[in-house]
């Protein structure tokens, strides 16, 4: 009845005018909690949402990698193929699984690999092995030291016979080559097939230089792969 006749007003007034600045200031610290509150939950579930995102990044990676693995050693095979033929030659494929000295691969003597088979890469001759256990085996690789193979390289002004000889820091030296016979630069070294193990026939590089010497009866050339051993995805052991 008081406030219907308007006798509250001024108390009313002087309440508001008490108790607004308190409602605002309780208002205002409300807001800035929120705010704090909603900024704690909002980087804690970016957080979240980053890990997950990194997770499903790194599972997309992982699978594109064996992918594009898978993918390179279908082609490997595929084009093994198409050189060396599997009804002539009886092939056992292996994945490259060390580099040092030697190129280690996952296939052993439970595979039955034995020592002193020729290991290829399409037509090229990767190198041969020299040790095997159950589950790996070791290659020697072309440009060993102790790697000597009776080689000849093929043009159209004639051929040239020699020895491949494998240097440390990867260098490879066709060597004891007579001054008369035809080598240039470009010519692609085959393998002889003097050795019991090796056909004739494989590709053991390409001519870089010609090393000639006067007074001297034999020349040199030197020789480059046809690839790079650290890119090989399969390797391809030829078994008797």
């Amino acid at each position: 009845m008081l406030d219907r006749f308007n006798f509250l007003g001024l108390p009313k007034k002087v309440a508001f005018f008490i108790t607004n600045p308190i409602s605002f200031g309780i208002y205002d610290f409300q807001r800035v909690v929120s705010r704090q509150f909603y900024f704690i939950f909002a980087a804690r579930y970016a957080a979240q949402e980053n890990k997950a995102l990194k997770e499903q990044i790194g599972k997309l990676l992982s699978e594109n990698a064996t992918i594009r693995k898978k993918l390179a050693e279908e082609e490997a095979g595929n084009l093994q193929e198409k050189h060396l033929d599997a009804q002539t030659y009886n092939l056992l494929s292996a994945r490259p699984i060390g580099l040092g000295r030697y190129l280690k691969i996952d296939q052993g003597s439970d595979a039955g690999i034995k020592l002193g088979w020729p290991v290829v890469s399409s037509d090229n001759l990767v190198g041969k092995i020299v040790s095997v256990s159950e589950k790996s085996s070791k290659i020697q690789l072309l440009s060993d030291p102790d790697s000597k193979l009776a080689a000849f390289s093929q043009n159209l002004e004639g051929k040239a016979k020699g020895i491949l000889i494998g240097h440390f820091g990867n260098e490879v030296v066709l060597d004891k080559i007579l001054h008369e016979e035809k080598i240039g630069v470009g010519d692609l070294v085959y393998t002889e097939g003097l050795e019991d193990f090796l056909p004739r026939g494989l590709i053991l590089g390409r001519v870089e230089q010609v090393l000639t010497r006067e007074n001297e009866i034999f020349k040199q050339a030197k020789i480059s792969p046809n690839f790079d051993i650290r890119d090989l995805e399969l390797v391809f052991v030829i078994k008797e």
